[in-house]
């Protein structure tokens, strides 16, 4: 079996026992046989050493060394009897603000074993990231830490200290962070009956508030002046330290700035898009909006809040993509909803792609003009909903869409595309320069994307252009588990990045307000959105 090229591996040594004439230390010999398989100078744990008599003589010194590699070289972090290669895991981790993901992969074959998703438990803190920021910043008590606990020893909220001298408060966010990824560490062992605490490594990728979080840093920084972070590369941390039970380390994907966190590098490696000739654009859209566009010469990125419609936050009726919630929606002749539900079970509300269909449906039957208002002369399928003191729209029985939720919505999407126009004007590009966009998140997984050109969240171009590519943070995550290469290749991207903070950027808000048209002011830009409702232009009507 050949070396690994992940950032584990796990050899398994055959070695002749000491003789008199060769009375070699037991770590001496392994370290010598482990130089044969190309890996020197490696350093061992203690608990390591520890094992190593009698586990050595009981094997017959046939053994497996399992390495972890901390940035610089490798560290061996067990010793286990036999030949135990094919029970070689890791854990690639997207550790999002609503929700952290965790796969288990199997790093011999680079296959996932598991992959299980749960609620962040810093929401406990605050539904959005600023507050929990503040919550955190509030230094509260700084607590000692309990004489006797040690780590793994804690109650909840907010414990015993861990950490001493850490602030209450941090402290609680950080256990709650922990918390998330342990508890999914317990259900892929549930699931799987496999022991997660013997993955070898971790790789998470977060944006920087989320990292800062993880580690126990205070993330006030992030978006208070002069936005000098604690701490944007903190690289291989050991997972014990962290209170992650792993044998070896934690590493956290790098960021560029305080909005342009380890996520977006991580959707870099996941797309590529820095390998590539041809320029390519990366956008992760949620609340907020990140963007990259660039090739292997240049990258120029940016961030800048998009808004929580995108993820049903803001909409009467809206709720994340789950079971129950509207993924989908087209109108008949007569305005009537069909509608495509997750888990097929009876509508509950909707999400971001069931939004973005159900506007483009609204515009192109006519229900809708281009500013986003309702038409209530279009007939019945508009009607006054005097308790909320606006019009609105059914989409399902009990479920309304309201004039406020369009507006939201028309907001969100046009910082979508003005941040994407804008970026291309820095770098004087046009779209027909871009050969390749990127939309990365779970919301650019299920979109239509006819519907977002519809509506002019997505530029007018051909759709084969376009790529819904899920969750970019977890593939990166993964990726780099597998190959270490891409450790080295990390500084080389980030210095080819310039960062533009859209909130700084003088005239952002008059680009919005023409884009804040459906599709946009200058229709023209949209050809095909034209053509579609001049075919429309007298549709039939629900009387």
């Amino acid at each position: 079996m050949g070396m690994s090229r992940g950032i584990s591996q796990k050899i398994f040594l055959e070695l002749n026992p000491p003789s008199e004439e060769d009375n070699r230390s037991s770590w001496q010999r392994i370290q010598d046989a482990l130089s044969g398989e190309g890996c020197e100078d490696i350093k061992a744990s203690a608990s390591v050493l520890r094992k190593l008599y009698p586990l050595c003589e009981e094997a017959g010194w046939k053994l497996t060394v399992s390495l972890c590699y901390d940035g610089r070289g490798w560290e061996a972090v067990d010793l286990e009897a036999g030949d135990t290669r094919d029970a070689h895991y890791g854990l690639a981790v997207d550790f999002g603000s609503t929700t952290v993901v965790m796969q288990l992969v199997n790093c011999s074959t680079g296959e996932i074993a598991a992959q299980e998703s749960a609620y962040n438990q810093q929401i406990a803190f605050g539904e959005d990231i600023l507050t929990r920021i503040f919550y955190a910043h509030d230094r509260g008590r700084t607590l000692p830490p309990a004489a006797d606990a040690g780590e793994g020893e804690r109650s909840h909220s907010p414990g015993p200290m861990i950490h001493e001298g850490l602030p209450e408060r941090l402290e609680e966010i950080r256990l709650a962070t922990v918390d998330t990824i342990t508890g999914l560490m317990e259900s892929i062992a549930a699931k799987t009956g496999i022991d997660t605490k013997k993955s070898l490594s971790m790789v998470a990728a977060g944006n920087t508030t989320m990292i800062h979080f993880l580690i126990g840093m205070d993330a006030f920084c992030v978006f208070s002046a002069p936005y000098a972070v604690q701490a944007d590369q903190p690289g291989f941390l050991r997972g014990e330290e962290m209170g992650i039970p792993i044998q070896g380390y934690v590493f956290c994907y790098p960021g560029k700035a305080n909005y342009l966190g380890g996520d977006i590098i991580s959707g870099m490696v996941a797309t590529d898009l820095y390998h590539k000739e041809s320029i390519s654009l990366f956008f992760d859209v949620g609340t907020n909006g990140e963007l990259v566009v660039g090739n292997h010469d240049f990258l120029l990125c940016g961030a800048g809040a998009a808004g929580p419609a995108l993820e049903g936050g803001v909409v009467k009726t809206g709720m994340r993509a789950s079971d129950g919630a509207v993924q989908h929606i087209r109108l008949s002749q007569t305005c009537a909803a069909e509608l495509d539900v997750i888990g097929g079970g009876a509508p509950m509300g909707i999400c971001g792609s069931g939004i973005i269909d159900l506007i483009s449906e609204l515009f192109l039957h006519g229900l809708i003009d281009l500013r986003g208002k309702f038409v209530p002369e279009s007939g019945d399928a508009i009607s006054w909903r005097p308790e909320e003191g606006e019009y609105a729209f059914c989409y399902a029985p009990g479920l309304w869409f309201y004039q406020s939720d369009i507006q939201e919505f028309i907001r969100t999407k046009a910082a979508a595309y003005t941040m994407m126009e804008y970026l291309l004007s820095e770098t004087g590009l046009g779209l027909d320069d871009v050969t390749d966009f990127h939309m990365a998140g779970a919301f650019g997984t299920h979109v239509n994307k006819e519907s977002a050109i519809n509506i002019g969240m997505y530029p007018d171009v051909a759709l084969e252009r376009i790529h819904a590519e899920g969750n970019t943070s977890l593939k990166g995550a993964h990726m780099l588990l597998l190959d270490r290469q891409i450790v080295e290749e990390l500084p080389g991207i980030l210095d080819r990045m310039t960062y533009v903070q859209f909130g700084a950027v003088e005239d952002f808000l008059q680009k919005m307000t023409a884009a804040s048209a459906l599709p946009h002011t200058d229709l023209e830009r949209y050809p095909s959105v034209k053509a579609r409702l001049a075919a429309r232009k007298n549709p039939p009507i629900a009387r």
